[in-house]
């Protein structure tokens, strides 16, 4: 399959749903993913950049949370959980794929807070990814607001 932007947008659709009900439902990351396989539509997605979102988070976990968490100005378990999975998602992304530009990331996350977040979570997460990008990808954003 040919990876476009709209099979990347649901890749990190389903994971961001994956990665939610995996904290809310504790269910092992296996049994979670062969769900949304036999749940979803799978054929228009980069199957594989959803497996890598979702387990990478969930492997990297304290690296990832340790990345955004300085720029929250509550505890992460004070996020809703929508706000927490888009934070983790875009801080893997950011962290360990430098091929995606950080404003791609941030723009894919804050499209999925607002169809799926509550009400202007968009901005904070926003908020929180541009300070994340500005350490994560120094060199980039630089590069960008020049």
């Amino acid at each position: 399959m040919t990876v476009t932007a709209s099979a990347r947008r649901k890749a990190r659709h389903y994971a961001m749903q994956a990665l939610y009900q995996w904290q809310m439902a504790g269910a092992s990351l296996n049994a979670i993913e062969a769900e949304f396989h036999a749940d979803n539509d799978m054929s228009k997605t980069d199957v594989p950049y959803f497996r890598e979102l979702f387990h990478g988070v969930a492997k990297n976990l304290d690296e990832i949370e340790g990345a955004y968490t300085k720029h929250l100005d509550r505890s992460v378990d004070d996020l809703d959980p929508v706000s927490r999975a888009l934070l983790r998602m875009a801080t893997y992304e950011l962290k360990n794929r430098v091929d995606v530009p950080y404003k791609v990331v941030i723009n894919e996350a804050v499209a999925l807070a607002k169809k799926f977040g509550p009400t202007d979570a968009f901005k904070y997460i926003n908020g929180i990814l541009d300070k994340t990008a500005a350490e994560l990808r120094a060199a980039e954003v630089a590069a960008d607001r020049k």
